[in-house]
């Protein structure tokens, strides 16, 4: 690991893990904000998840931000150590999402001031959205899988072709060789008869 990813990582998270402990420890002050963001897509995701994950899904406000709150910490703490970064980024990028909706929703503020302070926040929150989506595909310089996968695949063919042309080398070489036995062959056949023809005249 660099210096920049060893300090980029824990400043990234940073945020994440202070404020997720304060959801868990006291999601009320956050609840009202949450609540028209939570009331459109719990129904949702009911609708769409699998009943494993749906029935678990917490009954109020509270419990979701604390839940929020939760993959904060796990995915800031994931990010800042290391261990399963790729996916902590992934996650607080996703969870970012409702946050940010729930947290600076500019458009519905009539006041000027407010409203510019909100779509400060808003855009602040997309950039670090963009920060951890960076994180999520970071492979420290490593091939990542897909990468792995496709040149495999290419150089696979590569040798592929590279054996097929051996082949055909081997092949034509063999069928020049044998060319050649064969005209030698002839050859050799014709002088022995001319050699039989000259001594059956002299005898």
């Amino acid at each position: 690991m660099t210096v920049v990813r060893a300090l980029a990582r824990p400043l990234l998270s940073v945020i994440f893990v202070a404020q997720g402990a304060n959801a868990i420890r006291n999601p009320e002050p956050l609840v009202p904000k949450a609540q028209p963001v939570t009331d459109r897509l719990v129904p949702m995701v009911k609708r769409v998840a699998p009943a494993q994950v749906s029935d678990r899904l917490p009954d109020t406000t509270a419990n979701l931000v604390r839940l929020n709150g939760a993959v904060h910490v796990l995915g800031g703490l994931a990010l800042a150590t290391g261990k399963g970064r790729r996916l902590g980024a992934s996650l607080l990028a996703a969870s970012l999402v409702p946050t940010t909706l729930a947290g600076h929703p500019f458009w519905l503020e009539k006041d000027k001031t407010v409203r510019y302070q909100q779509r400060i926040q808003f855009m602040k929150n997309l950039g670090i959205m963009g920060g951890l989506l960076l994180a999520a595909v970071d492979t420290e310089g490593k091939p990542g899988v897909a990468w792995r996968a496709t040149h495999g695949a290419k150089a696979a063919k590569r040798e592929t072709k590279r054996g097929a042309k051996a082949a055909k080398r081997e092949t034509k070489r063999g069928a020049n060789a044998a060319k050649r036995e064969a005209k030698q062959l002839a050859r050799e056949a014709k002088q022995a008869a001319r050699l039989a023809k000259a001594e059956l005249h002299l005898g």
